[in-house]
């Protein structure tokens, strides 16, 4: 995918003397291989896809775009000397759209020691929610906690389930941690009064060791009637397929990082009724506004290619910076890029609901989109129609 775009990539991987007065030079460090490879891929190639963009429309105040990506496997590990590397050897002005969790807190002391934009990171977590916002930290999606509070009020609400029905299927990490704490928020403001009453099963990050998990769901007294999956694609699939292969009828959900599409492709078309919250709108609705474009531009640049939810939130990033950039005057600094993006306020791109930055504001959106697993492909789902899919109490 992108072919043309990842030769330039390369390229940009050559030694430079710093910044070039007609460029901008912004990071990544991703996953584009391991277990999670496919869902950096796709991050990478939405934000190619929207910078390549503004560069066809004349850059930004005349300075084109370019983007060095580099591969940490989703380890964190690797992620800080990649870090290291795009800040002091390539020396990005930004990061934009790193993936995961646990690779973003190995990222933060960096972030915060030079003073760079840690930008769209692909994660919900609160750690880089925090309360007056951090500086350095400006998010474009809902957190977890508005994820997994969209999926337990729905349950509850409309499901009509009690909030000791509902269980999580987490990876053990800061992903799988930060996603259950909000999803035993949620589950307090529903009346749940004590932790030992919610099921909490966890795998390994970065295997697909979910078999003791599973066993440990299997043999729950009650059986949970909901299993909220905070993991990754290929984990998450097995653990669905195994469970349904033993006879649990537990109604899956799953956060946005599972990566939907890839989750579905995973599942086959023999699997129904896995519902995963998106943080962007679907990718094939026409009639918003960027959503067309970026179909139009993802077809213009490469036919071949399969639209996604992942490489759809790379691409509204990329165009969002893409607005904060706009706003400096002069030569961009990493620190008048921060006070670009938080002068922004309400933006209109297109999605269908606005979006807002501001001083005290580093998320853009609070939105969440609900979706259904049917007959191997995600559809949009109402929450009104969930219990349809909860099995009854035995």
């Amino acid at each position: 995918m992108f072919r043309t775009l990842v030769v330039s990539l390369f390229i940009l991987l050559l030694p430079s003397g710093g910044w070039c007065a007609e460029k901008i030079r912004l990071g990544m460090s991703t996953a584009l291989s391991g277990p999670t490879g496919e869902l950096g891929t796709a991050m990478r190639d939405g934000v190619l896809l929207g910078l390549e963009r503004i560069n066809r429309e004349g850059g930004v105040n005349g300075r084109t775009l370019d983007l060095v990506v580099l591969d940490d496997g989703y380890e964190p590990a690797r992620t800080a000397p990649n870090m290291r590397r795009l800040i002091e050897e390539e020396q990005v002005l930004a990061v934009i759209g790193n993936v995961g969790t646990p690779t973003a807190i190995a990222s933060l002391p960096l972030v915060r020691e030079h003073g760079l934009l840690f930008f769209a990171p692909f994660t919900g977590a609160g750690v880089l929610r925090q309360t007056p916002p951090e500086r350095y930290v400006i998010n474009l999606r809902a957190s977890y906690a508005q994820e997994i509070g969209a999926m337990v009020d729905a349950l509850v609400d409309h499901g009509g389930l009690a909030a000791e029905e509902i269980a999580f299927f987490t990876q053990r990490d800061g992903y799988g941690d930060s996603g259950y704490v909000a999803g035993y928020g949620a589950l307090r403001r529903h009346g749940l009064k004590d932790e030992r009453q919610v099921l909490h099963v966890r795998y390994p990050r970065n295997t697909l060791a979910v078999e003791n998990a599973l066993a440990d769901v299997l043999l729950a007294e009650p059986t949970p009637r909901a299993v909220i999956m905070v993991g990754a694609y290929d984990p998450c699939a097995k653990f669905v397929r195994l469970a349904r292969a033993a006879g649990l009828e537990s109604l899956f959900l799953s956060v946005s990082f599972v990566g939907g599409d890839f989750l579905a492709r995973a599942l086959g078309p023999d699997i129904d009724g896995v519902i995963v919250t998106q943080v962007v709108p679907h990718p094939q609705e026409r009639r918003l506004p960027i959503v067309a474009e970026y179909l139009g531009d993802l077809e213009r640049l490469d036919p071949a290619a399969a639209p996604n939810f992942v490489s759809l939130e790379g691409y509204v990033a990329a165009r969002l910076l893409g607005l904060g950039l706009g706003r400096i005057q002069g030569a961009p600094t990493r620190e008048s890029l921060v006070a670009a993006m938080e002068s922004l306020g309400s933006i209109d791109l297109g999605l269908g609901t606005p979006l807002y930055l501001g001083p005290q504001r580093h998320q853009a959106s609070d939105q969440v989109w609900p979706t259904l697993l049917r007959q191997g492909r995600l559809i949009s789902f109402d929450w009104r129609h969930i219990a349809e899919l909860v099995p009854e109490r035995p």
